[in-house]
Parts: C-alpha cells; structure tokens; sequence
C-alpha cells in the first residue's frame, strides 16, 4: 500500500490575499474593487444572479489544459491520444469543448457512454473503462461502435468475445496490467500495486495469459496495454518506473507471442495545485517523461515504439473550477476552533470527508483583505464530519459573505449526492466576460422524480 498522507502543520493566518491564491485558482482569476473576478465575471455578481451552492467552471482554463496536453505529448511523438476522463467533470459543455479541442473521451459507465452520445461525441474516440462492465454496458458499447474498450478480466473478455462474435465484429481491445508500481498518492486513489481490484498482475503469469487469451478469442482485436498508477501524483519518477516495467512486459509478449503491441495507454495521475504550498509538475514535463519514456525503453528493448495515450482528469478541470457558498452562521468555540457554515457541504463535496482532501477558500467579496483567521468551513448536513475546508485562513467573514473554495472543478459535482435531500448545485460556464447553465440547479420536484409513491 502506498505511504499515508503527511500531517499538515496547524494552519496560522497567512495574511495572503485573493492576489496570493492564483496557483490555484483559473487563469483568468483576477481581484478586481475588492471582489474575486473569473472569465471576465464578478464572482459575488454572479452569486447573486445564480444564487449559490453553485459550481463555476472557467472555459479558458479547460481548453487551456486540453491544447496543452496535446502540444506537449505529440510534441514528443506524433501518435499520441490525450484522453480526457470524463469521471473527473462530465456534462454535455464539457464534452463538446473536448470534441472540438481534438480529444479523445474515457467512460467508465453506461451513463457516461450516454452522455457522450448525447452530447455527438465522435465513437471512434472513445475509451472504454471499468473493472465490472455489465452485459447490458457491452452490449452498449458495441451497439455504440466506441473506438477500444479496456478488458479488466478474463470474464469480461469471454463476454465481450461473445457479444462481438454474436454481431460478426471484431472489437479494438487494450488489456489493464497493474505494472505493481506503488505511487506516491493517497492510498484511496493509488491503483497500479499488485493489491487492486483493478487489471491482470504480472504475478503467477496472469496478464501473459490474459494477453494470450485475448489474441486468440473471436470477436476481439488485441491492440495493446494500458496502465494506471493513481491520481495525485507529484513525483514523474512514479511514471517512469511504471513504464520501465510496463516496456518489459511489452518485450515479452513479443517474445513469447510474436505479437507486437500496437498501442500502450499510461492512464492518468498527474497532480495538481490545491494549496499553496503544493507544487505539482508541469504538462511539458510530464510529457516530456512519459512520452520520451516509452520510447527510450522501446529502443532498450528493441521493439517499434508504439502508439500512445495519456488520460488526465482532474489537472484538466480541478483548476478550472471554483464552488460558491452563501455565509450563514459563524460560530467561535473558544480555544478551539471558529466553524463557518455554508448553504452546501458533504452533498457538493465529499472529497475533504473522503479523503482528508485539503483546499484553499477566501470571500470573494473581501478579496483583496488578508486571510487574518483560521477557520474551519462547515456544510448543513446533519454529520459532524460535513466539513469542506479544515482549518485554513480565511477572511474574516459575516453573514451573507461569498464564500469561494478554490480547484473544485474535479470530482466535486461527479460525486455530488443529494445527501439530507439536499438539492445538487447547478454548473455554471464563465468565459470572456458571460455566463450561462451549463448544468440548472436541481428541484424538489427532481429530487422525487423516481419515487413511485
């Protein structure tokens, strides 16, 4: 298992301001007459047109993110797939912005294949994921014509061999080998040890067999690997020895096979900015090690260097995004601590619960004061742990205040709930001085839209 999270020191008041906090805050954020500015718009306007809980999503940023990560990858090698993991923030604007910036789209459910259709997502540039993909889900995805489809066990490779010989196709397949590198991340989110739900091991010859099985089965077109260590990741050396390994076992499916391995897809992982101190490395050099990677290991090994792909998530959008908050109690518990309530919590974000995740939050109304207090910013749900920042300086907030927590754009509203009933921010799109819905607010009326009576 991976090494737990490092403690982090007692926060103290920093006297930083809304100018301090733009390592993870869009690239368009500015402070402009006090107030925190994104794509052009007034955060603290904007809340008082929309209303808040609200997730904003900066347009810049993402297409920024995306074009980056195709210049540095095919900069290295022209053959190179930048697929963007729809877990991280799927709705039907964000998929046409990764259309029309020349992505390709990972799904990992029935759900997510919907959306893409909906949304009339090339199928050729779609990958496939999960580690139990239902009959009814391949059947979609053959139905679908969707470009590979990462097979995770032998199971699913007997199912989808039948499924795809019963429609007299021949389905492009990659197969998920954990290459047993532990990477430096939270133990939640590191999926490349030997000890995983996911993919075939190397251990007692499994994914050896798996390959030979997939080259073999009807229906099945063995394009090559895939490979995922976690997501989070700091350290590049986590990515190069996973590839070294990965490389390796390239050579000896070759060897034991004479089967070349025409594609190898590294997954995603790289890090990103949730506080201050942090500092994740950067696109051009994690393309730089991961692409220059493979094919300096191909060279060692003898092999033609294959096609390539790179799934980022979260560095795509997870600075991208900001949630907005109304203040609606303040309360000092002497000696201890001062928890500031908000109109949302656990049910928009679940990742400081789950994970002891770690953000950055400031009042966009008093951007341009220093964070002079520790605060600890607290959801409405009935849990004593519906926290969402955990002690951090903050300005000195009031009731009524814009409350803004920085780098929400991943895994907040992909893993929103309606915990308490409570009704799922909607998400709005910020971009040259607009806004609009991208995704509306829920209702009651949808909270019970399934209920039977």
């Amino acid at each position: 298992m991976g090494r737990p999270s490092a403690p982090r020191p007692p926060a103290t008041p920093d006297l930083k301001t809304g100018h301090d906090l733009m390592s993870v805050l869009p690239m368009t954020a500015q402070v402009k007459d006090g107030h925190l500015w994104i794509g052009g718009v007034d955060m603290v306007d904007l809340a008082a047109e929309a209303g808040t809980a609200v997730y904003v999503m900066d347009e810049a940023t993402i297409r920024h993110q995306l074009s980056e990560y195709v210049k540095w990858t095919t900069y290295h090698w022209k053959d190179v797939d930048v697929v963007y993991a729809g877990k991280a923030f799927m709705s039907l604007a964000m998929l046409k912005i990764v259309a029309d910036e020349g992505c390709c789209l990972d799904v990992s459910s029935g759900g997510e294949l919907a959306f893409a259709r909906r949304a009339g997502f090339p199928m050729d540039r779609i990958y496939v994921h999960g580690n139990n993909k239902t009959p009814v889900e391949l059947t979609e995805c053959l139905d679908a014509k969707v470009g590979r489809i990462v097979v995770d066990s032998f199971e699913e490779m007997d199912r989808l061999s039948a499924l795809a010989s019963e429609r007299g196709i021949n389905q492009k397949v990659l197969l998920r080998v954990t290459p047993g590198v532990e990477a430096d991340t939270h133990d939640f989110i590191m999926t490349g040890a030997e000890d995983s739900k996911f993919g075939f091991g190397r251990n007692q010859g499994l994914a050896m067999a798996a390959v030979k099985r997939a080259i073999e089965l009807p229906g099945l077109d063995f394009d090559g690997l895939h490979m995922h260590i976690g997501s989070q990741i700091f350290a590049l050396n986590s990515f190069s020895k996973a590839i070294e390994v990965i490389v390796e076992f390239i050579a000896e499916i070759k060897a034991e096979t004479g089967v070349g391995v025409g594609m190898l897809d590294t997954g995603g992982g790289l890090g990103i900015a949730y506080g201050i101190p942090d500092e994740p490395s950067t696109i051009k050099d994690y393309g730089k090690v991961v692409v220059d990677g493979i094919k300096a290991e191909c060279e060692k090994h003898g092999l033609t260097v294959p096609r390539m792909a790179v799934e980022p998530g979260r560095s795509i959008v997870a600075n991208a995004g900001v949630t907005l908050y109304t203040v609606g109690s303040i309360k000092e518990i002497p000696n201890i601590r001062t928890y500031v309530a908000v109109d949302g919590g656990m049910s928009d974000n679940i990742r400081t619960s789950l994970y002891d995740a770690h953000y950055e939050a400031m009042i966009a109304n008093k951007a341009d004061r220093p964070r002079e207090m520790v605060a600890t910013v607290a959801g409405k749900h009935c849990e004593s742990g519906d926290i969402v920042v955990n002690d951090a300086p903050l300005q000195c907030p009031d009731v009524g205040d814009i409350l803004c927590v920085c780098a929400t754009g991943a895994y907040c509203q992909s893993m929103s709930s309606n915990y308490n009933k409570q009704v799922r921010p909607g998400v709005v799109f910020v971009v040259d001085g607009g806004w609009r819905w991208a995704v509306r607010r829920e209702t009651y009326d949808d909270l019970m839209k399934c209920e039977l009576g």
